[in-house]
């Protein structure tokens, strides 16, 4: 059953299991600090592909292969597919499951979309409506580049505070019940779905200033809501804010009291080292995917993470609002995922 605390918290009194995971990568997030805790690094960022949207698709088909394999189970097992990138209509993630023959609900939330999933993904778990599902997202540069800035070939400047589009996917397998008994399992256990905060920032190279507002208001109603404190989790971490969103975060927080700095992280930040060139940090709905399904779930298998906030953050917007002037709203969505015995 699910309980609503506080003004918004969803709390799942059956704890669905994070059944397993998986994250896929290409060549220059494989040559970042975190390179080798993801499943799969690709030398060729096209997949053997013949454009770079298929070889999006194809990179979350790999991570999705991958984590239903780790489970131990077939595509056949799973009740649904959610997934979801940055591409006109989803179709990264719709030619990614179109042969799977499992039911499809495509999502958008932009870099939000993997904690959209995980939070739907959850609800419809715990309230019987899906046995076993999977929750994917994905995003590649190239694509993103072409759909929502400039051709590649154009060569044009990037602005200090923009981000780089991650090539990755990450898929994780939730599921009612755990076929290892649960004696270690990972459970997501809460559930809040983020409001739209728009604050009037217009400029697509700066996502992080639009989308930390949204972040704050997310967290800040979850501590409230369960009555916690920073330091009762090992680690909350946003994506993708990137360095600049990050620190608007941290300084909103501080206004109110709240010093989230001893166990806060940006996925977009951890991503790329800084001799990367990656300005202010990565993004795409790959970015945080990929982050959760590899290091950070990999360190609650091995006990180093107990209790973990994921807090998507997305920048609602398209080529076409930005270039017609419209302002960015922030979303952010979270979830509380606890490792059995926290």
């Amino acid at each position: 059953m699910i309980r609503r605390i506080g003004k918004r918290t969803l709390q799942f009194a059956e704890r669905p299991f994070l059944l397993s995971h998986a994250a896929a990568v290409g060549k220059k997030e494989g040559d970042g600090p975190l390179g080798a805790q993801f499943d799969f690094v690709t030398e060729d960022d096209r997949m053997g592909q013949k454009s770079w949207e298929l070889a999006e698709s194809e990179l979350q088909k790999t991570a999705i292969d991958l984590a239903v394999k780790k489970a131990g189970l077939q595509k056949s097992d799973l009740d649904v597919i959610l997934a979801g990138d940055l591409l006109n209509q989803c179709i990264g993630s719709f030619l990614a499951s179109v042969g799977s023959d499992v039911p499809y609900l495509g999502q958008y939330g932009a870099c939000s979309t993997m904690a959209q999933g995980l939070a739907l993904g959850g609800c419809l778990v715990e309230g019987g409506a899906a046995r076993r599902l999977l929750a994917s997202a994905s995003s590649h540069f190239c694509s993103a580049e072409r759909q929502y800035r400039f051709p590649l070939a154009y060569g044009g400047q990037r602005t200090p505070t923009a981000q780089w589009t991650a090539t990755a996917a990450g898929a994780a397998v939730l599921s009612a019940a755990d076929p290892q008994g649960g004696s270690s399992g990972i459970r997501v256990t809460h559930a809040l779905f983020g409001r739209m905060v728009e604050l009037g920032v217009k400029d697509a190279n700066n996502m992080g200033a639009a989308m930390a507002p949204a972040a704050y208001d997310t967290l800040s109603t979850l501590l409230s809501d369960l009555g916690a404190q920073p330091a009762d989790f090992d680690c909350i971490v946003t994506g993708d804010l990137g360095h600049v969103g990050a620190d608007i975060l941290l300084t909103l927080l501080r206004e109110d009291k709240i010093d989230l700095s001893p166990v806060y992280s940006d996925c977009g930040s951890l991503l790329f080292g800084d001799e990367q060139d990656a300005h202010a940090g990565g993004s795409g709905c790959g970015c945080s995917a990929a982050v959760l399904c590899g290091p950070l779930l990999r360190d609650m298998e091995g006990g180093r993470l107990r209790r973990l906030v994921f807090a998507g953050t997305g920048a609602m917007m398209s080529p076409t609002s930005v270039q017609q002037g419209q302002p960015i709203a922030g979303i952010c969505h979270a979830v509380v995922i606890e490792r059995s015995g926290a």
